[in-house]
């Protein structure tokens, strides 16, 4: 990624980060680095913005589709088991990704059923939406309640200049207090006075009367 292609990105533009073989969300520069976030949430990391490109529609895929691998395999979370998407009669997209997903069955390979089960789910919602048989859920009530398992973040974003926002950002950090230490040193660096705050948690959905104690 050049600069003239740096400049015109956008925060939440989905990246290919090639030094850590790894796709993430763009979030902004912290000095001469480009902030990158996991498709699915957690810890960003930094990036050289020069090697980044475009994610490609398959990586973007199976990036999704390990970040819903992880979330289900981690103990306590909830399950969510939904019945498989059945092919429309007479649909060529339907059947294509139907015999990919039989394909990969046949062969044991789970990543590509997988990846062919997303496919077919996602074409039936653009392409069938409202025309195939909708299926019936079962309703069941969930609390929100703050991940225990991972630490709240603070960071803070330099936003001084005149015409444009210096980007510098302490990145993620433990405490309010540890933030505060990196304003009061970029200050008195740059006499940079103007700051933006964000504070992150992590949440999860439990059904009511399975919570966790």
């Amino acid at each position: 990624m050049n600069e003239d292609s740096e400049s015109r990105i956008e925060a939440g533009t989905v990246v290919y980060d090639p030094r850590s073989d790894k796709v993430g969300e763009y979030r902004g520069n912290a000095g001469p680095y480009a902030l990158l976030r996991p498709v699915s949430g957690g810890r960003e990391w930094e990036a050289r913005p020069e090697s980044l490109r475009p994610a490609t529609a398959e990586e973007r895929l199976s990036a999704e589709v390990r970040a819903v691998n992880r979330r289900s395999s981690t103990p306590g979370y909830p399950a969510l088991e939904a019945p498989a998407p059945e092919p429309v009669p007479g649909c060529t997209a339907c059947a294509e990704f139907a015999a990919q997903r039989a394909g990969a069955e046949a062969r044991c390979d789970a990543s590509a059923a997988t990846d062919a089960h997303v496919l077919l789910r996602r074409h039936l919602r653009r392409d069938h939406w409202g025309t195939h048989p909708r299926r019936t859920f079962r309703f069941v009530p969930y609390l929100i309640t703050q991940d225990d398992t991972a630490e709240p973040e603070y960071e803070a974003y330099c936003v001084s200049g005149e015409e444009a926002d210096c980007g510098a950002a302490s990145g993620p950090c433990a405490s309010p207090a540890a933030v505060e230490e990196w304003q009061r040193g970029h200050t008195r660096d740059t006499r940079h006075v103007r700051y933006r705050r964000s504070f992150t948690d992590y949440a999860v959905l439990e059904p009511e009367g399975t919570r966790r104690s």
